[in-house]
């Protein structure tokens, strides 16, 4: 099972577009507190549209309840990486697997980093980017993962509409 989990997120938008994530890839999300906001404010439900209510959760008072209650394979991603976040083989783990982002202006702890060190992974980037947003870093990670799984039960076409809805276009829908 794949699940995300964010130390101490701060910006509710940023929670809400990565339950948004979460539901659209059939991701657990783990939130380790404390949190910079209220998960009930209405920046979580606008960024993460109708879908939050689909998105399953669950909720820390810290990294040490949340490591306590999480056996499995962790990595880490933190611009203190050393390896970019796709060189791993996320298929290789026969356990749970949890991608651990850490808090948008200080990131994970180095006291929890440390024992990890072989699992840290950087997103790379140029030098004029100290960090890309947090629910950007997580839709990169997640769907590099879900990539080396082949999208496991994820539908490859739209389910509203035909497999073949480009195809049968015949008319001049909005004219350029």
């Amino acid at each position: 099972m794949l699940n995300v989990v964010l130390f101490e997120p701060l910006i509710p938008g940023n929670t809400g577009n990565i339950m948004r994530t979460c539901v659209a890839t059939n991701t657990f999300l783990h939130l380790i507190e404390p949190l910079g906001f209220s998960l009930d404010e209405k920046s979580i439900k606008r960024s993460g549209v109708n879908y939050i209510q689909d998105c399953h959760y669950k909720v820390y008072k810290d990294w040490h309840e949340f490591e306590a209650n999480n056996p499995g394979t962790y990595y880490f991603y933190t611009r203190y990486g050393h390896k970019p976040h796709s060189d791993f083989d996320y298929t290789v783990s026969k356990e749970n697997i949890y991608l651990i982002f850490g808090k948008e202006t200080t990131g994970i702890p180095r006291a929890i980093l440390k024992p990890h060190i072989d699992n840290c992974a950087r997103i790379p980037m140029t030098n004029k980017v100290r960090a890309l947003n947090l629910a950007n870093s997580v839709a990169i990670v997640v769907y590099e993962v879900m990539r080396q799984f082949n999208y496991g039960d994820l539908l490859k076409d739209e389910p509203h509409k035909s497999s073949t809805f480009i195809e049968d276009f015949e008319g001049d829908e909005n004219a350029l």
